[in-house]
């Protein structure tokens, strides 16, 4: 459903979303169309790559396939963090916490992504926020494992 729900933002926005055989990768974005690599099996990973290309809509400035430019790391980065939010975000890690989800595969499957796609976001959030944050009355911890605490 979130796939379905990422489509119908990505056509609002004006953009077309096809499903084509791509060989080096998984998603791609050039100008208002985005395509998404055929033989990904799941709708879930499909959530998920779309969401990271439509962080390149919104964030992306120019060509920035060259990885090995500085400006253009951060350009990915920011648009990885883009879709790390929309799909995830510190409040959908506090609501699987609070749906009693206690393990990384249960989140995941709670949030609608991979795994995968989970690790890298809470890799990305040490990076943004350090060992942890706080949200209302909330504490996230990214090291050692992810895990959430209420303040009382």
């Amino acid at each position: 459903m979130i796939y379905e729900a990422l489509l119908d933002e990505a056509h609002q926005e004006g953009l077309t979303v096809k499903e084509k055989p791509l060989k080096y990768n998984n998603g791609r974005i050039k100008g208002k169309r985005i395509a998404i690599r055929k033989d990904i099996e799941t709708t879930t990973e499909k959530a998920c790559v779309l969401a990271e290309e439509l962080g390149h809509y919104h964030t992306t400035v120019g060509d920035i396939t060259d990885l090995s430019d500085p400006q253009n790391r951060k350009q990915e980065r920011q648009a990885r963090l883009w879709g790390y939010n929309k799909l995830i975000g510190l409040t959908g890690i506090i609501q699987a916490f609070r749906a009693g989800c206690h393990s990384r595969h249960e989140t995941a499957e709670y949030l609608g992504v991979t795994e995968q796609f989970l690790q890298e976001c809470i890799d990305c959030y040490t990076e943004k926020y350090g060992e942890y944050t706080k949200i209302d009355n909330y504490i996230i911890f990214f090291i050692p494992n992810l895990a959430v605490m209420e303040e009382v």
